[in-house]
């Protein structure tokens, strides 16, 4: 069974139907990338999965778990982290204040055990050295790997990453995909949402480009970059180069 399976999912802002029917599915230790233009559903297909937004029609299955009618959706949420273009720190504590009042909050571990899991996915993420430092005064790469760190402290058994290099400076996003690379070696379960497509064409174990709210073509790296089927999925290419 799919770890994630999504069913003819529609979502409409308004009048505005960002999501046309989507279905979807990831197993267990797969990394999936999608890819498209601005506005063609990625984004809002992440949300859904986290819950961050509610489909208007359609099943997600996460975890064999219909989520759309989950009871607790916090504890859902503790089982699947989400990395966001901005990070999303708490900008009033340190490093390793960010890491540990989290599972301290929802996984209710005492002090010493969540610094202890805090200061490994530190280390997992090189960041480890900044334990003490405000998060005001590190970088934006540095910021995204604590940000990583802080969702590997709950243990997830799905990450989704939502552009986690588009608010960096060229220079740090090879700092930040290193690790997401790491953690696809891992056997980590992830779905990434990226403009990237280096790092879709060597990481990735599938491609899915969307298009104008659905999907209009998945595959392999190799199938999807070098042949893909769809005339709509070249222009995209070629276009980004």
């Amino acid at each position: 069974m799919p770890l994630v399976e999504i069913e003819n999912i529609h979502k409409r802002f308004g009048s505005l139907e960002v999501l046309k029917g989507v279905d979807f599915h990831v197993n267990e230790g797969e990394v999936v990338c999608l890819i498209g233009r601005s506005g063609s559903g990625k984004s809002t297909l992440l949300r859904c999965i986290n819950l961050l937004e509610k489909p208007d029609d359609g099943v997600i299955r996460v975890f064999g778990e219909d989520i759309l009618h989950t009871k607790d959706v916090n504890a859902y949420r503790a089982k699947v982290g989400m990395c966001f273009q901005q990070f999303n720190l708490f900008s009033n504590l340190d490093v390793l204040q960010n890491c540990v009042m989290p599972q301290m909050k929802v996984l209710k571990k005492n002090k010493e055990e969540a610094v202890k899991t805090a200061l490994y996915y530190l280390n997992k993420v090189g960041m480890a050295d900044f334990a003490g430092a405000s998060v005001q005064t590190i970088s934006g790469g540095q910021k995204q790997r604590v940000a990583i760190a802080r969702s590997l402290c709950m243990e997830p058994k799905l990450m989704l990453f939502d552009e986690p290099t588009s608010a960096l400076d060229p220079e740090m996003v090879s700092e930040v995909l290193n690790v997401m690379k790491q953690l696809a070696s891992d056997g980590l379960t992830m779905i990434v949402v990226t403009h990237e497509m280096g790092f879709a064409r060597e990481v990735a174990d599938r491609v899915v480009f969307m298009d104008k709210g659905v999907i209009e073509e998945e595959g392999t790296p190799e199938k999807l970059f070098t042949n893909p089927d769809s005339e709509r999925t070249r222009e995209f290419l070629n276009v980004i180069g």
